[in-house]
């Protein structure tokens, strides 16, 4: 039970300081694949902003306030998967205390948006803000305890992706441009 405590802590710490330095994080909620999000690490939670015009989609991922996601962090320096958790959703109400108190944080990461002076009362009027908790306990992955198999997306069927039989006569062209 005390080593479980302890991994949780560690974990927790960890889950925390990989947030904090990653410049996106990877989020996968009720539907649909997961996608790369920009976000804030601010008051033990990773917050973020989207479904609005010119913000990053949401909809399509199923983040629900009280819904499960699943986070998935790369290291700052290697840039490969270093810890995955179970997240809480959390929709902050826009112009609440909580609320007012991401958006600060979230707009310095915005300083050339073109609408700057007016940011936040565009996101209160057309996005939601939403804070992904950390669920209690281990992390799902960490160093030590990172799953055998891969996680690469199999790539979509495209022409330009499928190999073909080279033509009968290209060896016999690249041996004489050699001679010349």
């Amino acid at each position: 039970m005390t080593q479980t405590v302890s991994q949780a802590l560690q974990d927790r710490a960890l889950i925390e300081e990989a947030t904090k330095k990653s410049g996106l994080i990877w989020v996968r909620g009720t539907t649909g694949p997961a996608r790369a999000l920009w976000h804030l690490w601010h008051d033990g939670a990773a917050c973020l902003v989207g479904d609005g015009p010119g913000e990053q989609p949401l909809a399509d991922l199923g983040l629900a306030d009280g819904g499960p996601a699943t986070v998935t962090v790369r290291s700052k320096d290697k840039g490969g998967r270093l810890v995955a958790w179970q997240a809480r959703v959390v929709e902050l109400a826009p112009d609440s205390e909580p609320w007012r108190a991401a958006v600060e944080e979230l707009k310095g990461k915005r300083p050339n948006a073109p609408d700057a002076d007016t940011l936040t009362e565009r996101w209160a009027r057309e996005c939601r803000v939403l804070r992904l908790e950390p669920a209690e306990g281990e992390a799902l992955q960490r160093p030590g305890r990172m799953p055998e198999e891969s996680h690469a997306a199999r790539p979509p069927a495209s022409p330009a992706l499928t190999r073909r039989p080279i033509p009968a006569a290209l060896p016999k062209l690249l041996r004489r441009g050699r001679k010349g």
